[in-house]
């Protein structure tokens, strides 16, 4: 178990290298990390993150109440506890303001599809839970659920948390998550994503959880038909608005949608093929 002195140099560096990759900006975003003996070292509240400090760090206990340091302790304190108390593997979160994440959450986009294939072994799949007011009970309750299968969670309008079993653990995830939106909407601007086959993401993500672990329930899940992934990798495109689960309804082709994006060759031919196969069949 890594003393507390080493986990205060560990908190101030992920946090000024938070702020240096763009990830949050001012007093934006929070970082926490279990000790050794159960309690709970974290940012104050009101804290830039680009120039954190010793003196900006405070010890809680698993509760949330303070027991050493000055100031206050994060008003997102909730939302570590509830991912301490939902992960006893757990022994960091960061809490961050990616942008381009954000805004896929904004503009009602998921991130919860299979695209990458590095992001499917580490972190599988991962979903947008719902609007809820920052700082709030209500919202760690919010993402509860999610904590248990997965290691990184996007909140609508609010940002990203991940989890850990170590501070570079949980920064390396919010990095891969941010980076992935880069890459998604990129691929979006120049006109189509191609998602994976959904035998491949199973068998990603799979190989992962045997390779590299990860939340302990999706671990156990490893040699399900699906391997716990979403609905949205197994060939079902659902609807562009991310639900909590990042599993939208079946796509209904009584209804088209039309896009100013040009389509690759071929694919006008597979979409019609398959509303004549929808039309016949009702």
């Amino acid at each position: 178990m890594i003393r507390e002195r080493e986990l205060r140099r560990q908190i101030v560096q992920f946090g000024r290298l938070c702020y240096e990759r763009h990830l949050l900006v001012a007093m934006d975003g929070n970082l926490s990390a279990r000790m050794a003996d159960g309690n709970i070292l974290c940012t104050q509240a009101g804290c830039h993150k680009g120039f954190l400090d010793d003196e900006h760090l405070v010890v809680i206990d698993p509760r949330g109440r303070k027991l050493r340091g000055k100031g206050n302790p994060t008003s997102e304190m909730a939302m570590h506890i509830a991912c301490y108390e939902a992960r006893p593997d757990c022994m960091a979160v960061i809490h961050a303001h990616p942008p381009l994440s954000i805004a896929f959450t904004i503009a009602n986009q998921s991130l919860a599809h299979c695209v990458l294939p590095e992001v499917v072994l580490t972190l599988g799949s991962v979903p947008t839970v719902e609007y809820e007011t920052t700082g709030t009970q209500d919202l760690a309750e919010k993402i509860r659920p999610y904590i248990v299968e997965h290691d990184a969670i996007l909140m609508d309008r609010h940002g990203a948390v991940c989890l850990g079993n170590n501070l570079m653990d949980a920064f390396c995830k919010l990095e891969t998550l941010e980076h992935t939106a880069l890459i998604t909407k990129t691929a979006r601007d120049l006109g189509f994503v191609k998602k994976l086959p959904p035998a491949e993401a199973v068998k990603l993500r799979s190989m992962g959880l045997k390779r590299y672990g990860g939340p302990p329930a999706a671990v156990a899940r490893a040699d399900e038909l699906d391997a716990g992934l979403p609905e949205v990798c197994m060939g079902c495109d659902g609807c562009s608005a991310p639900s909590p689960t990042g599993i939208g309804p079946k796509a209904d082709f009584s209804v088209v949608r039309v896009s100013s994006e040009a389509p690759p060759p071929g694919v006008e031919a597979i979409v019609m093929e398959e509303v004549l196969r929808a039309l016949q069949g009702s």
